[in-house]
Parts: C-alpha cells; sequence; structure tokens
C-alpha cells in the first residue's frame, strides 16, 4: 500500500472517530461470508458503523484525537473490526444478540471498548457494557425522578379538596 493511500486511511479512520463517541474493537475472522453479511446488516439497521482495519492504521489515527488510547493497543493484535456508534450500549447488545443466533458457532468478540470516555478491555466486559445507559436514558430517569414529587403534589391537591390542611395530611402519610 501506497503512503499516501495509507495517510487518506488514517484521516478517514481519524475523522470517524472524531464522529462517533463510542467504538468497540471486535474480532469477527471466525465469520464466514453469510455470517459477516448478516451482522453488517444488523449494524446498518442498529445505525453502527462497522469497518475492518489494519491495527497499525488505526492506532496511527487514535494518535491523531484527543485523549491517550495507548490502553486499546494490547487489544489491536489478529483482525480487528471496529463497530462505531452514537449509542453507548448499541455494539454491545447487537454482539449478544449476534451471539445468541449463531449458537456459538463463529460469533463475533469483543477485544476492547471506548464507551462515555472510558476503557473496557476483554470480552468479560460484555455484560457490563449491555447495561450501560445511553444519555438519552440517563436524561429520562432523571426526568422520570424530577417529575415525580410533582406528581404527588398534583394528586395530594386533588383527592384532599385542595387544602393546605388536606395537602399537608396527604404528604405526611405518603
Amino acid at each position: 500500500m501506497r503512503k499516501e493511500d495509507k495517510g487518506a486511511i488514517i484521516e478517514q479512520l481519524t475523522a470517524t472517530v472524531k464522529e462517533y463517541p463510542n467504538f468497540y474493537l471486535t474480532d469477527i475472522e471466525a465469520l464466514n461470508a453469510e455470517k459477516t453479511s448478516k451482522l453488517r446488516r444488523e449494524c446498518f439497521k442498529q445505525e453502527v458503523k462497522l469497518v475492518v482495519v489494519k491495527n497499525s492504521l488505526l492506532k496511527k489515527a487514535l494518535e491523531n484525537v484527543d485523549g491517550d488510547f495507548s490502553s486499546l493497543h494490547d487489544a489491536m493484535k489478529g483482525n480487528t473490526a471496529v463497530m462505531f456508534s452514537q449509542v453507548a450500549n448499541a455494539p454491545a447488545r447487537l454482539i449478544k444478540d449476534f451471539t445468541k443466533d449463531t449458537k456459538g458457532e463463529g460469533k463475533p468478540q469483543l477485544k476492547a471498548a471506548y464507551v462515555q470516555e472510558s476503557f473496557y478491555i476483554g470480552a468479560e466486559n460484555l455484560e457490563a457494557l449491555v447495561t450501560i445507559k445511553s444519555k438519552n436514558e440517563l436524561i429520562a430517569d432523571v426526568i422520570a425522578l424530577l417529575e415525580s414529587p410533582a406528581k404527588n403534589v398534583i394528586s395530594a391537591l386533588q383527592s384532599s379538596g385542595q387544602t393546605i390542611h388536606g395537602l399537608l395530611k396527604t404528604l405526611e402519610e405518603r
């Protein structure tokens, strides 16, 4: 591969890493062509960008991004496919679901992940990554917590005949 071609690939990878806040390093070498196509279709449906990369070019691309990604270097051995996603747990869920479908035959394996500015090294972190809540899920949880007291006050006012004494009595009971 010519030096110019490598430079173009590194620039493209750098731009992709900057565009997506979360990425997973996976090994899909054991997948045959049919299963690889199925995985690519699932990635497309889940808005996960799947890219097969040379480890040396990915390392150079990560050097062009703010932050220290040297923790991932040990995971960049052998064949590496990178799953880029805006949603933190989407690739983990995809890997887990795909693993169920293939019944242990030639499944994608998690090597490492960079999710919500944290590093996860090794396949044993897959379950933890599946349970990570996305930013939107966390915002929804906070809003639900904030709405809960307001709903209690409103229901107390409605049930107590809208008097202060009735409100205090209802709140004390709860």
